[in-house]
C-alpha cells in the first residue's frame, strides 16, 4: 500500500515551476482586464482571475491525465521529451502542436467563461435578496443581463488572449 502512495522518483520540476510561473503571469493580466472592462474593483478582479485560472488549470490537468494514457506511443514520447527535457525531436509534429494549441485556447476560453459566469451568479445570489415586481424592472434587468453577458464574453476572450500571448512569449524565451 505504501508503494502505491509514494512519489515517483522523477518529478517534472521544470513543468511544475513553469505552471506556477504561468499562473503568476496570467492572474495579474486577467485581473487588469476584468478591472478595466467589467468595472470590477481591484480586489474582486483579482479574486475572479485567481479563481478561474486555478480552476481551469486543475480542470486542464485532470483532462490531460485522462487523455495521456490513450495517446499513441510516438506522441507520448514527444510529450515526455518536451516536459522533461524541453526538446521536440520529431519535426513533423509541429502541425499537431499548432492544432492542439488552438484547441486548448478555445477550450480554456470556454471553461474560463463558464467558471466566470458561475462565480458571478453564485456571488450575486448571496447579495441579491430583493424581488423584482414590475414588468419594466424585469425588462430592464433582462436587457442588462444580456449586455453583461456580451461584455463578459468579450472581456474573458481578451483576458485569455492576452494571457496566452504572455505565456507564448515565456515559452519562446524558455526555448532559446
Amino acid at each position: 500500500m505504501s508503494d502505491e502512495l509514494s512519489l515517483p522518483i522523477i518529478l517534472p520540476i521544470g513543468a511544475i515551476f513553469f505552471g506556477i510561473l504561468f499562473l503568476l503571469t496570467t492572474i495579474p493580466i486577467e485581473a487588469l482586464v476584468f478591472n478595466k472592462w467589467l468595472k470590477f474593483d481591484k480586489r474582486t478582479s483579482v479574486f475572479y482571475a485567481i479563481s478561474i485560472n486555478v480552476f481551469s488549470s486543475v480542470i486542464g490537468w485532470i483532462i490531460f491525465f485522462m487523455v495521456e494514457p490513450m495517446l499513441p506511443i510516438g506522441i507520448k514520447s514527444e510529450l515526455i521529451n518536451y516536459i522533461f527535457f524541453n526538446k521536440i525531436k520529431d519535426p513533423n509534429i509541429s502541425s499537431l502542436i499548432i492544432f492542439l494549441s488552438f484547441t486548448i485556447f478555445i477550450s480554456t476560453f470556454l471553461v474560463k467563461f463558464l467558471l466566470m459566469k458561475l462565480l458571478i451568479i453564485f456571488m450575486d445570489e448571496a447579495g441579491q435578496k430583493a424581488e423584482i415586481t414590475s414588468s419594466q424592472e424585469r425588462y430592464f434587468y433582462m436587457s442588462l443581463a444580456k449586455l453583461q453577458t456580451t461584455n463578459l464574453i468579450t472581456s474573458t476572450l481578451i483576458a485569455n488572449a492576452l494571457s496566452y500571448t504572455a505565456i507564448t512569449v515565456i515559452i519562446l524565451i524558455r526555448s532559446r
